[in-house]
């Protein structure tokens, strides 16, 4: 990957509680390490807690609560995976609403693992190929989309990738998508 080639680009991480932790931290060190300036965006207040495989894992700071922030202020997002996570994002209109406005806007979309779930609750997923953790296949493919089993796949704007073990794909493919991905002026 060449060094800092993220540079400028400004990528939201859309979490609540229960997203996997792993999820979260390896990509956003690859987006940091590529130069990209990461915020953590949440609708839950000041703190998040992850998942982490079996049992609660850490606490996060949010950089900035979901109600005062919108896809404007952003280049790209990411949406870590976990069950709890996507699953409790997907009620939140106001949530549903920020992933829509990243779709509508042609902004550059990373999901990994069950992240997919608020892809399709935002109304972006029909016509899609895309791969999630393979519980997601039925609700995929009854949204529209095409599921495939593959550790990652870019289609479009969209990268999505299965698991924690797939995130090297996934940040190759994250890195490269937000790449091409023109920083919007600020």
């Amino acid at each position: 990957m060449a060094e800092k080639q993220l540079e400028g680009v400004r990528v939201a991480i859309l979490v609540t509680d229960g997203f996997e932790q792993v999820e979260l931290e390896k990509p956003r060190a690859a987006l940091d390490g590529a130069g990209a300036e990461t915020k953590i965006v949440s609708p839950t207040g000041s703190k998040v807690k992850a998942w982490d495989m079996t049992d609660w894992g850490s606490q996060f700071s949010a950089d900035v609560a979901l109600d005062d922030t919108s896809a404007d202020d952003f280049d790209a997002l990411l949406l870590p995976g976990g069950a709890i996570n996507p699953d409790a994002l997907r009620i939140i209109p106001r949530a549903v609403a920020f992933v829509r406005a990243f779709f509508d806007a042609g902004k550059p979309v990373a999901a990994i693992c069950h992240g997919p779930w608020t892809v399709l609750e935002a109304g972006a997923a029909r016509g899609k190929r895309i791969t999630s953790w393979p519980s997601l296949k039925t609700d995929l493919r009854n949204a529209g989309a095409q599921w495939v089993d593959e550790e990652v796949v870019v289609d479009g704007n969209l990268v999505t990738s299965r698991k924690p073990d797939d995130i090297p794909a996934l940040n190759r493919e994250m890195i490269a998508l937000f790449a091409r991905r023109p920083v919007a002026a600020r």
